[in-house]
């Protein structure tokens, strides 16, 4: 997502990550009970997956989160006025650069004469899991984020 961020800046598509929680807390990371403990989480997720977009911190109890749904890794594209016009509830970066690359077209389509109406529209899309690039995240989090994970998802 660094990359993409990178990529479309210079065509002015801002972007954000919203840190809300630890989503498998272990030793290292524990369950968060203050916000200076979020900010600290925060910075750390910042340098150790070098994250280089701009990391707004949700409240402690997490309401941004819970108004945009609650899923773990969701991605939200918003146009400059505000209307939502893509979201998921899984983050995938080859799924979120397609968006991208449609809803860019559209002020030139519009110059060009083409008289456009909005749709919704539902698909699926696949990811890559990347199930080593999990557990290695995960495993920062310590022992105990690993053993609960594979408890509750013992094929993941």
């Amino acid at each position: 997502m660094n990359a993409m961020a990178d990529k479309y800046g210079e065509y002015k598509v801002g972007s954000i990550f919203l840190y809300s929680h630890e989503a498998h807390p272990g030793e290292n990371y524990p369950h968060l009970t203050s916000m200076e403990q979020k900010f600290r989480h925060a910075r750390d997720l910042r340098d150790v997956l070098d994250v280089t977009r701009p990391i707004l911190v949700d409240s402690l109890d997490g309401a941004c989160h819970r108004a945009y749904g609650s899923m773990p890794n969701m991605t939200w594209i918003f146009a400059r006025s505000g209307l939502i016009v893509y979201k998921s509830d899984w983050t995938d970066a080859h799924s979120v650069e397609n968006a991208i690359q449609y809803f860019s077209q559209i002020p030139s389509r519009r110059k060009v004469g083409e008289r456009l109406a909005p749709f919704h529209v539902e698909r699926l899309d696949y990811r890559n899991q990347e199930r080593e690039q999990f557990y290695k995240c995960l495993e920062r989090n310590g022992p105990k984020a690993v053993a609960e994970f594979r408890k509750a998802f013992p094929t993941g």
